[in-house]
């Protein structure tokens, strides 16, 4: 049932030769400008992230993970898993040794080895055109010469004082008078400046070993961390193949684990099971199969997945036809399951988001992530690279599938995806907001296969989660009262959400019009422009 949702408020950015899809104008300004200037798509996307790395730092940096799947012209599909492992002496035996019961995000056991710059340079050796200097030019010049803290940057800066103020180089380093800084004003980060430049010059070296990993290691175990240079210096990025399914007539593509692209996936297989295109988008049908759709993929993601090399069944299990018959089956229109069933199969395991497609059809999906804002809270103070967190998904004890060891890869949250019809690249596409992500690829994609809506449209359209403990939904303000009523009769509980959920961009690859059609979301002043 297609439906015109043409509506006041932001348009989607048509284009004939390129396009970029950016959480930030800065961010998209610089990969515009690599692309006028000859670059390809990942030449300005990585143009794009290191910008962000500057004005968003936040959501992202040089000290987190990287995921990314670039698509060729012809619908070939590469897929560039850019996490890092735990520590090697990191185990649950000498947590336990040190006391450590639970890995919190400002723990140093929560930082894993940073993959994102060892990523960025894989990509570009594999498909770029450029090396680091010309791309890191715009945002070496905002972290030494100084950039404008944009008003949503500001605003989610604000709940982060408390965080920043118990670490006292983060305080220094990212707090104004031990205030977060207001919109407008001017910051200049030179420790960074100077980090982006040893990078630019001497490759992804630079930062794994040298000044830059020794100023990690020491921040590290200073506060009784395990990490060591030779963890550093191990760093590598993982060529994969995309884990493709299909929905409807479009292909989808995901990675395979340790990220949850895989329940993207199992969401959309259980969801074709039901004539959800018949239905309202905003009614309480539509959603309730949705939110029950997703309590038992997460459920699924919870149990099996994880670096793969840890995983006790295939990660393409979870999306066979007869495990989803048996998932979907779980699911009733007409009311809420009163608990989520144990996945069962026999043994065999805060971010940015941007999407760049060049004059030539090459594109790229990529994400970059400190998983929390500010990641661990902690900055190696001679070099300013801010540390994420992605370790705290992993378990302090053992016997589970997320349990910590040395060398391990933590689930990841983080998802780029890719989308073709009849076989020609079609969708690039992605999702921000931590365990949301899979769902909300879900969610975006049936907006646009089910019920027709451009990207924008889709990008805009109100989004629900489930707490992930509760199971209560959350709401996003304009979920009509009407749907949340038909929810609670459903037997669903229903709050409000506190912030928007998530946020997304993506660009439509429009080939009988010669169009590319970019949409970006203004939850998280995101920014499209093409030419």
């Amino acid at each position: 049932m297609k439906r015109d949702f043409q509506a006041p408020g932001r348009s989607p950015v048509f284009a004939r030769d390129a396009a970029a899809a950016t959480s930030h104008p800065l961010a998209t300004s610089a990969a515009i400008e690599i692309l006028q200037a000859g670059g390809n798509a990942v030449d300005a996307a990585i143009a794009a992230v290191a910008v962000q790395c500057v004005v968003e730092p936040h959501m992202t940096g040089l000290g987190g993970d990287c995921f990314a799947i670039v698509m060729e012209p012809d619908g070939r599909l590469t897929g560039f898993n850019g996490s890092g492992a735990a520590p090697r002496a990191a185990t649950p035996q000498k947590l336990a040794d040190l006391g450590v019961s639970e890995i919190t995000d400002t723990s140093p056991h929560a930082v894993t080895v940073p993959g994102a710059v060892r990523a960025w340079e894989t990509l570009l050796k594999a498909h770029g055109s450029r090396d680091f200097k010309p791309l890191f030019k715009r945002a070496i010049q905002y972290a030494r010469d100084g950039f404008p803290v944009a008003p949503r940057v500001a605003r989610d800066w604000s709940g982060d004082v408390d965080k920043l103020r118990a670490d006292p180089v983060s305080a220094a380093r990212y707090l104004v008078k031990g205030e977060a800084p207001a919109a407008g004003t001017i910051l200049k980060y030179p420790h960074l400046a100077e980090t982006l430049e040893k990078i630019a010059e001497g490759g992804a070296d630079a930062f794994y070993s040298g000044d830059i990993a020794r100023d990690i290691v020491a921040a590290l175990r200073s506060r009784g961390g395990l990490m060591t240079e030779d963890d550093l210096a191990a760093c590598h990025t993982t060529a994969v193949s995309p884990v493709l399914r299909d929905y409807k007539g479009h292909t989808v593509a995901e990675l395979p684990p340790n990220g949850q692209g895989i329940i993207a996936l199992v969401m959309l297989g259980i969801l074709e099971r039901f004539d959800l295109e018949q239905l309202d988008p905003l009614g309480p049908e539509r959603f309730h199969l949705e939110m029950e759709a997703a309590r038992l993929a997460y459920a699924v993601r919870d149990r099996f997945v994880t670096d793969p090399g840890y995983m006790d069944v295939c990660h393409t299990r979870l999306i066979g036809s007869d495990y989803l018959d048996r998932l979907s089956a779980e699911v009733a229109v007409d009311k809420r399951m009163a608990s989520v069933p144990q996945p069962v199969l026999a043994p065999q395991t805060d971010t940015v988001y941007l999407s760049v497609v060049d004059k030539d059809g090459l594109a790229v999906s990529f994400i970059n992530s400190l998983f929390s804002d500010f990641g661990s809270g902690i900055v190696a103070p001679e070099s300013g690279v801010l540390l994420h967190c992605r370790g705290k998904s992993f378990k302090a004890a053992p016997g589970h599938a997320n349990s910590i060891d040395g060398g391990k890869r933590p689930l990841h949250t983080i998802i780029p995806a890719m989308m073709l019809k009849n076989g020609a690249p079609y969708l690039s596409f992605g999702v921000m907001g931590g365990q949301y992500q899979a769902c909300g690829h879900a969610h975006l994609l049936t907006n646009i296969i089910d019920y027709g809506m451009d990207v924008q449209a889709a990008i805009d359209f109100p989004r629900m989660f489930f707490d992930m403990e509760s199971h209560d939904l959350q709401a996003e303000k304009l979920v009509p009262p009407s749907t949340l009523d038909g929810l609670r009769a459903l037997g669903h509980t229903v709050v409000p959400a506190d912030e928007p959920i998530g946020g997304s961009q993506a660009i439509m690859i429009d080939k009988a019009r010669h169009l590319l059609i970019a949409g970006s979301d203004p939850r998280k002043d995101g920014h499209a422009a093409g030419y």
